[in-house]
Order: C-alpha cells, then sequence, then structure tokens
C-alpha cells in the first residue's frame, strides 16, 4: 500500500497510508518506508543556480533523496536511513514527525549506497561539533567502509564512535528485526572512492528495490542481472532518474553521462505488464530534471505510461 502525504504537511503526518483502491488509517501501518527526499545529491533549488523558481517558492524545493524504513511494532518506533545526505538534518525532524522517539537521534542504523557527495556527507552531523551521536551503526560495503576509516573528518566519527561501521557483504542480507531484512547489491556506477550498492528491502508484507544511481540498464546486462527481472522481484521499485533526456542541461552533450535518462527507461519498460510499471517510482532527479515540476508536460507523459514520480512523504506499508 502506497500512501502520500506532501511535504508542506510533514508535521501532521497521522494521515492515511493509502493503495491504489484502498485506504488504511497510518497508524495500521506497523513497518514501512519513507519517502524523505527524491532530488539529486545538490538538491532544488541548487547552489550558483540564482534563476530557479524554488529559491521564491518553498513548495518547489526538495531535498537529497533519502528514505526511513520505519518499525512501530514497539512502544518506541525503531528507524532505520537509507542515505546520510547533505539534508540529514530536516530530514531528520521530518522523520520525527512521522514516527516520534524520544531518544536522542533516534536512530537504528543508516544505510549507504556510496562515496559520493549526496549519499554519505551527512555523517558529518553526527559528529561532537553538532548531535554528538553515540554508536550509530552505519551499514557500508568494504570499500565504503575503508573510505569512512581511511579519511577525515569521518574517521574521526569512528575514532570518537559516533558511528560504528556495521560492514555489510554484497547480495548477503541483514535481518534488523522480524520480518525485516535488508539486502545490498553491487550496481554499475562510477566507483572513484567506493563500489556502488543497490538495495532490497524486505518488510513483512512487500518489499521494496531502491536504485537511486545506476550507469545503465545495459551496463548491468553485461553483469548477467537485468531490472525488469528485479522489478518483477518486489512490490515496488525506486529508479534512478536523475536526468530525463539529453538536452536538459543547455549547451552540454549529455549522451555519455552516466544515469539512465528517464525517457529511455521508459522506452526500455514499455513492453512491462501494467502492473509492473506501476511498481516504478522514479527518483533522485537532478535540479534540471522537468520531472520536478508540478506542471511539466514531462510528468504527464511519464503518468500516461503507466509509471510513477516518487514524492517526498509518501509512505509504502511493508
Amino acid at each position: 500500500m502506497i500512501g502520500h502525504i506532501g511535504a508542506a504537511l510533514a508535521s501532521a503526518l497521522l494521515g492515511a497510508c493509502s493503495g491504489p483502491s484502498e485506504t488504511t488509517n497510518l497508524t495500521q501501518c506497523d513497518v514501512s518506508l519513507f519517502v524523505l527526499g527524491v532530488a539529486q545529491d545538490g538538491g532544488k533549488p541548487q547552489i550558483a543556480n540564482p534563476d530557479d523558481p524554488a529559491w521564491a517558492d518553498p513548495s518547489l524545493r526538495r531535498l537529497a533523496t533519502s528514505l526511513a524504513l520505519i518499525d512501530r511494532r514497539s512502544d518506541t518506533p525503531k528507524r532505520w536511513l537509507f542515505e546520510a545526505t547533505p539534508d540529514i538534518k530536516e530530514q531528520l525532524q521530518r522523520l520525527d514527525a512521522a514516527a516520534p522517539v524520544d531518544r536522542r537521534s533516534g536512530l537504528d542504523g543508516i544505510f549507504l549506497t556510496h562515496a559520493h557527495m549526496g549519499h554519505y556527507t551527512g555523517l558529518m552531523l553526527l559528529g561532537h561539533e553538532s548531535a554528538g551521536a553515540q554508536n550509530i551503526s552505519v551499514y557500508a560495503l568494504p570499500k565504503m567502509a575503508d573510505f569512512l576509516i581511511g579519511n577525515g573528518p569521518w574517521s574521526q566519527l569512528v575514532r570518537y564512535h559516533n558511528i560504528i561501521l556495521a560492514i555489510m557483504e554484497a547480495d548477503a542480507s541483514e535481518d534488523l528485526a522480524e520480518g525485516i531484512r535488508v539486502t545490498p547489491f553491487i550496481v554499475p556506477h562510477r566507483q572513484e572512492f567506493s563500489e556502488v550498492a543497490g538495495y532490497r528491502i524486505d518488510g513483512p508484507d512487500q518489499s521494496v528495490l531502491f536504485i537511486p544511481d545506476i550507469d545503465s540498464w545495459e551496463d548491468w546486462d553485461a553483469t548477467g542481472t537485468r531490472i525488469e527481472e528485479m522489478i518483477a522481484s518486489v512490490d515496488v521499485a525506486y529508479l534512478d532518474a536523475t536526468f530525463y533526456a539529453n538536452g536538459e542541461i543547455p549547451g552540454r552533450d549529455m549522451s555519455g553521462f552516466p544515469h539512465p535518462f528517464v525517457a529511455h527507461s521508459i522506452e526500455r519498460f514499455s513492453g512491462l505488464a501494467v502492473e509492473e510499471k506501476t511498481k516504478v517510482r522514479f527518483i533522485h532527479m537532478n535540479h534540471t530534471n522537468p520531472l520536478l515540476n508540478p506542471k511539466a508536460q514531462e510528468r504527464r507523459t511519464v503518468m500516461d505510461a503507466g509509471f510513477n514520480i516518487a514524492d517526498e512523504g509518501e509512505e509504502i506499508c511493508l
């Protein structure tokens, strides 16, 4: 079941968690995935873009891509983040509204995909200069863990026990609670500092695929993994939508950019059954991506083709 609550209503997140044909009270959503951000690493508006209308219109602003996994089956909810973004401060505030806790930071763990700016740099706010967190588990694949250990200021977080590294193995599941497990897998994407992970997130009743960054679906084909098979294995798939199409950045040939254009994904997935298309929710949109404009024709094109676009505040019951 998928519900949506607009970001402007983040302080009143006791609304509905609804699916395509039914609605249920959010308190019945014992285990859920909550969307905290949908933009590319720099968010929207992005630095050094003074003409972006989002500066003047807060309703157009979007935070860097992040998800929260919430387990409400005890008196104090358990909460895990996927990505530690530069917007982590506001995202934790939204998470507190959705699933309040009385613990400092209230995080049971953070899952990182890779060492690109928008996916891990929020860790700095866990340090003694800010949150002064204690022993928060940070789940990372081996090269990502080595990067954090071997480079400041991240190494100081480890040394001061603000974070504890939980080193994962690709394709090996992490059991977080009864009926909840997370499985990392390797995806082809720029690996300047670490390998790049995607995640399968399994709850008691539903499962989600999270791939915010990948070079191309065809590069993954070459490794023996087809995205169509991955989509078929889950109930919802959050997929890389960094750029809509070549030409959206004026004056640049984008044909070699290491992301699948949304237009290409729509074409590739055109043969999927209707119920498979509806699983796809495009996420991680660059500030230039017209899908971030609620009035853009491209949004209608995506929806008319049978796919969906991730929104901040939406919640999936797992």
